[in-house]
C-alpha cells in the first residue's frame, strides 16, 4: 500500500517482478505442488509437518525452545520460544488441515448390478455434482482390534487403479435436469465403484469352499453357477483388501477412509502462474505457516502455529478448535518455560491470525460479489475483518486497533495485502476458527490467500499469492 491519499492496491506481480523474487516464487511453488500432491488428508499433512519439524530440530520435550505436540494424528501444536516473557503473549497462526471430501461409511461394502460398491457420507461443504465421474483415490487408515494401524493410499501411483462415482447418462437424466441443483444429486447415491470381477466361483474367502446353502442359492443371480458364493464381487473386493492389508470386513468399522481426487496438483495456464489442486482450503495456509515458522532468527515473541482438524464441520470434536487441546498445550508451555506466568495474561496479550483462504472474485460470477469489498486473485493475502452470515452472526469481528496494527506490520515489510468480505450481504458467508480463539480474549483476524473454485475438487490459487502469504505470515510472526 502507498502513502497517497487514495487507496491503490498493487498486484503481487508488480511488487515481486524482479528476477530474484520470481525465481524464489517458482522454487516455493514447486515445493508446494509436491506437498499438495502428497498431503490429501489431515493425517498426511500432520505427518509432513512433523518430518519438517524434526529436520529443523523441534522436539516433543517442552523443556526445549523448539517444541511440538501431535494429538490423535490430526492436530498439531508448534511453539518457538521468543526473547520476551511468555506472559507478554504469543504470535499465533492457526490453520486447519481437514478438507471437504467423501468418506466411506462404517459398513460400506455391497454389490449391485454387476459392480462392487462402497457407501459414502460426504464431509464438509461440497457441491455433490462435482464428485461424479472423476478419478478418485482412497486415503486413510484401518485400525484392527489389536490396535495395529494400516495406512491406505490407493489411486495415486501411476500403476494404481482408481475409483469413481458413476454419473447418470444424459439420455435418462431429463427429470434430473428439471430439479434444483441441491436436490438433483442425492447423497445416498454417491456410492463409489470398487470392483467388478467376481471371486472364483468354486472358492469363497481365503480359499474356503463356497457357500452352497439354500439361503445363498436363493439370493444368487439366476444365471450364476450353482457353487457361486453370495455377493461374489464384494467377496473379491474383500479378498483383495485382505491380501493387501490383512483385514476383514469387520475392521472397516474402525477405519477412517476418505475418497479424494486422484492425481497430482498441476500448474494451470500457459504461463504456469496458477496452481490447481485438491485441498488448497486450507492446506495452502498450513504450508505457508510452516514455511514462515521455519524461517528467520530467534523471534521477539514466542511463535505458535496450530493446525486443527474438523474446521469444515464446525470445529467440533476433540481435534477441532472447540476442544481444549490448545489450552492444555499452552498450560504445559507455561509450566516448562515460565511457571510464574498466568494463563490469562498469555491469552489476553496474544496476537493471532486465523490463516484461512478467501473466496476470490470469480470472473464469470462477478454479480455474487460486491466488487469494492472483494478479493482479487494475485493481489496478495486477504484480511477478512468478519465472517459469519447475514447480520454477522457467528462471526469474530476484529477490532480496528488490531487491524491498524496489522496494516502497519504488512506495509513496513512491503507485503501486498487486501481486505474483503465473502460475497454480497445476504448471499455470502462462512465460518473459521477465529471466533473460538477470540473467546480467550486475544486479538485475531482471518488472513489468507484468495482462491478460485473453493471447496471444489480442483481449486485454483496464484503462486504469487502463495509467495506473498509466506512473506505476510513471516512478517506477522516476527513483528
Amino acid at each position: 500500500m502507498s502513502d497517497t491519499l487514495e487507496l491503490a492496491p498493487k498486484s503481487c506481480w508488480e511488487i515481486y517482478g524482479d528476477d530474484d523474487s520470481l525465481a524464489a516464487m517458482d522454487e516455493l511453488a514447486n515445493r508446494y505442488v509436491d506437498f499438495l500432491s502428497t498431503c490429501k488428508t489431515e493425517r498426511e499433512t500432520i505427518d509432513y509437518v512433523v518430518e519438517r519439524l524434526r529436520g529443523a530440530g523441534y522436539t516433543t520435550n517442552f523443556g526445549h525452545d523448539l517444541v511440538y505436540r501431535v494429538f490423535k494424528g490430526k492436530t498439531i501444536f508448534i511453539a518457538r520460544k521468543g526473547r520476551r516473557a511468555l506472559s507478554q503473549g504469543l504470535r499465533l497462526v492457526g490453520a486447519h488441515a481437514d478438507t471437504p471430501r467423501v468418506d466411506l461409511k462404517q459398513r460400506p461394502l455391497y454389490e449391485a448390478c454387476g459392480v462392487g460398491q462402497a457407501k459414502t457420507h460426504y464431509y464438509g461443504g461440497i457441491r455433490k455434482h462435482q464428485w461424479f465421474s472423476r478419478p478418485l483415490a482412497l486415503h486413510g487408515v484401518i485400525v484392527r482390534q489389536d490396535g495395529e494401524v494400516k495406512k491406505v493410499n490407493i489411486g495415486e501411483d501411476a500403476g494404481d487403479p482408481v475409483f469413481a462415482i458413476a454419473d447418470l447418462l444424459p439420455h435418462l437424466a431429463q427429470n434430473q435436469a428439471k430439479q434444483v441443483l441441491s436436490e438433483a444429486f442425492e447423497a445416498e447415491k454417491m456410492n463409489i465403484i470398487l470392483g467388478h470381477r467376481p471371486v472364483d466361483a468354486k472358492k469363497g474367502e481365503e480359499g474356503e469352499a463356497a457357500d452352497t446353502s439354500k439361503e445363498a442359492a436363493k439370493d444368487a443371480p439366476k444365471d450364476a453357477p450353482k457353487d457361486a458364493p453370495k455377493d461374489a464381487i464384494k467377496r473379491r473386493v474383500l479378498e483383495l483388501l485382505n491380501a493387501k492389508y490383512d483385514i476383514r470386513e469387520e475392521d472397516l468399522y474402525s477405519a477412517e477412509l476418505q475418497a479424494v481426487p486422484a492425481g497430482p496438483a498441476r500448474f494451470v495456464g500457459l504461463d504456469r502462474a496458477l496452481i490447481g489442486g485438491y485441498g488448497q482450503d486450507d492446506r495452502i495456509c498450513c504450508f505457508a505457516a510452516l514455511e514462515s515458522l521455519l524461517s528467520g532468527d530467534t523471534p521477539e515473541f514466542t511463535q505458535t502455529v496450530l493446525l486443527w482438524d474438523k474446521e469444515e464441520i464446525g470445529s467440533e470434536g476433540s481435534t477441532g478448535a472447540k476442544s481444549r487441546f490448545f489450552e492444555y498445550c499452552v498450560e504445559d508451555l507455561i509450566q516448562a518455560w515460565a511457571p510464574s506466568a498466568r494463563f490469562s495474561d498469555v491469552m489476553l496479550n496474544t496476537k493471532a491470525v486465523s490463516a484461512d483462504v478467501h473466496g476470490a472474485l470469480d470472473p464469470d460470477y462477478q454479480d455474487l460479489h460486491e466488487k469494492l469489498n472483494s478479493a482479487t486473485i494475485g493481489f496478495g493475502p486477504c484480511f477478512c475483518k468478519f465472517t459469519g452470515h447475514r447480520g454477522k452472526y457467528e462471526a469474530n469481528d476484529a477490532h480496528p486497533e488490531y487491524v491498524g496494527w496489522l496494516r502497519g506490520v504488512m506495509n513496513t515489510a512491503g507485503v501486498p495485502w487486501q481486505m474483503a468480505e465473502l460475497g454480497r450481504v445476504d448471499l455470502g458467508g462462512g465460518g473459521t476458527v477465529a471466533m473460538y480463539l477470540a473467546a480467550y480474549g486475544m486479538d485475531i483476524i482471518d488472513f489468507g490467500p484468495p482462491i478460485l473454485a473453493m471447496h471444489s475438487p480442483f481449486e485454483l490459487a496464484s503462486k504469487a499469492d502463495l509467495y506473498a502469504t509466506v512473506k505476510a505470515y513471516t512478517a506477522f510472526l516476527q513483528a
